[in-house]
């Protein structure tokens, strides 16, 4: 009992000592952890630019081949292709770990220059795309996954996405991937997907804001370098490595037909089949060129704050449009277009004209955005209690 008493008389002393041990013990064992990956201590941005020079994964280690990634520029989301076990996952579970713990106050493997961005949330969907049960069940609980993921999305999330419509019809799961990736876009996510679909490859080559990338593949030695090429799509290689193993080219040039809805000669020995993925690889690039707008002045623009009134564009759309309500919490911005009215991302519009440009300071723009029968019944209240009435007011 008397040294109970002692001890209890130092009751906070010792709690302020043991809460001290264990802030130097955390600090220690980041400490040495850095030591044992070679961490370094990344740019931290609140741009949601991610780049990183020679990383590597943490659990892999020295055998991982090193990753040179980038987003958050010139595009915020990329679409990574490629054949099976090229390393698309590993890709993206590296940018996601190495977000983690630079957020957490790791540092992280890879080399000096490297930036991370900071995000309120980190949303993810990867299962296992070469398990050989893609059931109903399967494919709903993803479902029941992205549903969760598109209602958590803000203009601060990174989303990253493994074989996104996979386990289903092929036809449909294309469509349900390229509606995610434009939803999740117009949200404002910085977004990054893995997929085998060669459509929303092509999606990506001409869609402003997103980005093709692609897992190299040495087709002499039929085995993944596990290398990120950006800047061009990839393919699964399955008729490349069909030929090389021997498959008679009629049945590769009869499946290549079904597929592409296009005739191709594999009659020709591996050599001109590589020559001939170059040139197409070559023509794709030039193509790629034509399409993308070449608007890269600056690489960061402040998010404009949008007031009701405003005439803004929307690129992604080709279309004009006027400011009804101003951004939410989530950063979208209710814009009226051609009579109808969309929930916009502001990260996705570009101011044309001000409010105070085009309109008196006192006008009232429920003349332009509220139906004639709301006008006259929010002017009805204004003078009267209303039985039974109720009216939205646009606060902002």
């Amino acid at each position: 009992m008397q040294l109970t008493g002692l001890v209890e008389k130092y009751d906070k002393e010792i709690k302020l000592a043991v809460d001290i041990m264990t802030q130097y013990d955390v600090i220690f064992a980041k400490a040495k952890h850095s030591e044992e990956i070679k961490g370094i201590s990344p740019q931290i941005n609140e741009y949601h630019t991610i780049v990183l020079k020679e990383a590597r994964h943490p659990l892999l280690g020295e055998k991982a081949v090193p990753l040179n990634f980038a987003i958050g520029d010139e595009y915020d989301a990329l679409v990574i292709t490629g054949p099976n076990t090229g390393g698309k996952t590993v890709t993206i579970k590296t940018v996601g770990l190495l977000t983690l713990m630079a957020q957490s106050g790791f540092h992280i493997p890879a080399e000096e220059g490297s930036q991370i961005g900071i995000f309120d949330k980190i949303l993810v969907d990867i299962g296992d795309g070469q398990s050989i049960e893609q059931s109903l069940s399967t494919f709903s609980s993803r479902i029941k996954n992205i549903i969760e993921i598109l209602a958590e999305t803000t203009p601060s999330t990174l989303v990253l996405l493994d074989e996104l419509g996979s386990g289903t019809d092929p036809a449909e799961g294309m469509g349900f991937a390229t509606s995610i990736l434009e939803e999740l876009f117009n949200k404002g996510a910085t977004l990054l997907a893995t997929t085998h679909y060669s459509e929303i490859k092509a999606h990506a080559t001409i869609r402003e804001g997103f980005e093709n990338g692609s897992m190299e593949f040495d087709q002499d030695t039929l085995k993944p370098t596990y290398r990120l090429i950006i800047g061009k799509g990839g393919d699964s290689q399955a008729f490349t490595i069909a030929l090389k193993l021997g498959m008679h080219p009629k049945v590769i040039e009869r499946a290549h037909k079904i597929t592409y809805g296009e005739s191709k000669d594999y009659s020709g020995s591996s050599a001109f089949s590589k020559h001939e993925l170059d040139r197409q690889i070559a023509m794709n690039a030039k193509y790629v060129q034509k399409q993308k707008h070449v608007k890269k002045e600056e690489k960061k623009q402040d998010i404009i704050s949008y007031n009701r009134g405003d005439n803004v564009k929307i690129p992604s759309l080709n279309q004009f449009g006027i400011v009804s309500k101003e951004a939410n919490i989530r950063g979208e911005v209710e814009v009226f277009i051609q009579w109808e009215k969309y929930m916009i991302n502001q990260k996705r519009l570009t101011l044309y004209i001000k409010a105070a440009d085009l309109y008196p300071e006192d006008y009232n723009f429920d003349i332009i955005f509220e139906s004639k029968e709301h006008r006259k019944l929010a002017k009805e209240m204004s003078k009267r209690h209303v039985e039974g009435a109720t009216i939205e007011k646009n606060d902002r």
